[in-house]
């Protein structure tokens, strides 16, 4: 999926190819950076912003980020591994949490 947000300093559209897993009516994403100790700006921008906007397939869909924490993550993460084993390995690289973000359809 590609998931558009405003950036935070530039103010302008960005479009960035992520990967996720649906969950309910969320899309996860995993905001790993290939295990880099630096955020990726996608997430920082659109955790600024408080929304986004996703394309999947021919759909396009407003969305508000919500990181998930507790055992929603707990269970949320090996549901990403299994589906993106690599996820894992991405966790050997930083010492930061790889947050995950459940993306809602806005309205929700």
């Amino acid at each position: 999926m590609v998931l558009e947000t405003i950036g935070r300093r530039s103010g302008q559209k960005r479009a960035t190819p992520v990967l996720y897993l649906r969950d309910g009516n969320s899309l996860v994403v995993l905001a790993a950076n290939a295990g880099a100790d630096r955020t990726p700006a996608w997430w920082l921008n659109l955790r600024e912003a408080g929304s986004g906007e996703v394309i999947v397939g021919r759909r396009r869909i407003r969305v508000t980020p919500r990181l998930l924490t507790g055992g929603e993550r707990d269970r949320v993460w090996w549901a990403f591994v299994e589906m993106y084993p690599q996820a894992e390995h991405y966790t050997r690289f930083t010492n930061r949490e790889l947050p995950l973000i459940a993306l809602e359809p806005a309205g929700t």
